[in-house]
């Protein structure tokens, strides 16, 4: 969990780094901020024998709504839910699962992988091509060619 957990905060404190305005101290402070929040958020809804299970309530979502988690850690170094809205995407989606990390941005966005990794005792290509979750509905949902998803991995 501290992997995907440190990934998410990780590339979230990213975007608000590329977005400018924020110092460094400052970022430092709501990533530490955000991977409290999404340990403690995350403590009883984590199965890595069943990785799919529960991955509803990890997914992270900014949907003209903030996400309470990132909306949290943001409070903490003084961030209000306006200034977030100004330097993140209007439309993010974060899932947060046991050996793997992805995200979307826009609603017809790609989904790209952020961290992947085997699940142990199983073969690497079986374990990925097995899973479903809320992120296969999004692959799979869109009859037209135009609508598919393309995906790009980073392997660690």
């Amino acid at each position: 969990m501290r992997t995907e957990i440190s990934t998410a905060a990780a590339f979230v404190t990213r975007l608000l780094r590329a977005a400018g305005g924020i110092g460094e101290e400052q970022l430092r402070c709501f990533r530490e901020c955000l991977q409290e929040a999404l340990r403690e958020h995350y403590k009883h809804h984590w199965f890595p024998t069943a990785p799919t299970k529960g991955s509803g309530y990890r997914c992270i979502r900014i949907n003209h709504q903030m996400d309470p988690l990132i909306g949290k850690a943001a409070a903490m170094i003084g961030l209000s839910h306006e200034r977030l809205f100004q330097l993140l995407p209007s439309e993010l989606t974060l899932w947060v699962d046991p050996f793997e990390v992805s995200y979307r941005i826009g609603e017809d966005g790609s989904i790209c992988v952020l961290y992947e990794s085997p699940q142990p005792g199983a073969k690497a290509s079986k374990a990925l091509e097995s899973r479903s979750s809320c992120k296969e509905k999004w692959r799979t949902g869109r009859s037209s060619p135009s609508e598919s998803y393309n995906m790009m991995t980073v392997s660690s």
